[in-house]
């Protein structure tokens, strides 16, 4: 069902943790199916300097969460703002069509946090 690298970001999460300084934190989810993601953003000067997570759910929403923060960090925010849940779903090598959705929510609560860094 999963392939190498989705049941790799899942079974070896990179960058799961919180950030107590963090310059903005956003969480989301799905409700009906339990899958909630939260991200931790450090920025400094337009750039996610750091990036971390913690999510509860299912192990595709684990794993899309961990590579999101693989594709973020390092970048700056308008390179960021690009980044959509289907480029989650393709750095990871595809997810079952019934996983899919469980790429969203990671996609979905960075543009959350994106929103909050530009009010």
């Amino acid at each position: 069902m999963y392939n190498q690298k989705t049941i790799d970001y899942f079974s070896n999460p990179r960058n799961m943790g919180e950030i107590s300084n963090a310059t903005v934190v956003a969480e989301g989810g799905n409700l009906s199916c339990g899958d909630v993601v939260k991200l931790y953003l450090k920025v400094d000067k337009d750039i996610i300097t750091d990036i971390k997570f913690k999510a509860f759910g299912c192990g595709a929403c684990i794993a899309t969460a961990s590579a999101l923060t693989e594709l973020v960090k390092g970048k700056t925010l308008n390179e960021v703002d690009k980044i959509s849940n289907g480029d989650v779903d393709k750095f990871l090598g595809g997810l079952p069509p019934q996983k899919l959705k469980c790429s969203n929510f990671s996609a979905e609560v960075l543009q959350k946090a994106l929103k909050q860094l530009k009010k």
